[in-house]
């Protein structure tokens, strides 16, 4: 009896050790697709042994729900950056539009479109992407340093991000682009190629989430006013100034 007594504790460690491993392999399993897999899983997972019939129901379910909130978690969230996926950036920057309008507030869409992902992916591999996706995600933090309280982040597909936010500051276009430009830290890390669209959102008007994103998509064609204002505002007026006495002199 005292045997029994002194192995049925480690019995019930074990099945509770094997239910959480079996709910993080369930977990690989249905990201991988990998039906099989899952089905050999669920099956264990119901023949847990050690335990009295109660014992095994309560660790099962525990284990399904720890896997539930798991995938609800992955389900609003891109794997590669962190951020929101489409889904979990759709439902969080819908939240943030409601409050805006409640409060007579103004909000800004900002699109990005990181370009050549395509032929990085091709010629360099899926690594390479990956590598150049996660540095956006990163930029994209560092832009909005109010991200996850006044500021919504989210990657919208295999190469797009938007960015919601109530500071005007951080929707400027022009500022956003000449970020992009700045020399890197690491020689090994290509500068973003971005493309950037931004909308605004009139509490007095509101739209939905949907209407802004497609508003914020079709400014990315505007053509993009950052370098002509640098390069060519001093020029018409600096050498006429220079070149009149040049000219009298002579």
């Amino acid at each position: 009896m005292e045997v029994a007594s002194v192995a049925r504790p480690g019995l019930r460690n074990a099945a509770r050790a094997r239910s959480v491993e079996i709910s993080c392999q369930l977990r690989a399993a249905i990201m991988d697709g990998d039906d099989a897999r899952i089905n050999r899983l669920l099956s264990d997972l119901l023949r847990v042994q050690g335990l009295t019939r109660g014992q095994r129901i309560s660790l099962q379910l525990k284990a399904l729900l720890n896997l539930v909130q798991t995938l609800r978690s992955v389900a609003l969230n891109d794997e590669v950056t962190g951020l929101c996926n489409r889904r979990g950036f759709v439902q969080t920057a819908t939240r943030l539009l409601d409050i805006a309008s409640r409060d007579a507030q103004f909000a800004h869409l900002i699109y990005f479109d990181v370009g050549q992902l395509r032929l990085i992916n091709s010629n360099a591999g899926q690594l390479a992407g990956d590598v150049l996706i996660r540095q956006m995600g990163n930029f994209m933090r560092d832009l909005f340093p109010s991200y996850g309280v006044h500021e919504v982040l989210g990657r919208l597909g295999p190469n797009e991000f938007a960015a919601l936010t109530t500071s005007a500051e951080c929707a400027s276009r022009g500022a956003i682009l000449l970020r992009t430009r700045r020399p890197q830290r690491s020689c090994d890390v290509p500068t973003l190629p971005l493309r950037v669209g931004v909308a605004h959102f009139n509490p007095a008007r509101p739209v939905a989430i949907d209407e802004l994103l497609d508003n914020a998509r079709q400014a990315m064609n505007e053509p993009e006013r950052v370098t002509p204002r640098l390069a060519a505002a001093p020029a018409p007026e600096r050498p006429p100034v220079r070149s009149q006495p040049l000219t009298a002199g002579l």
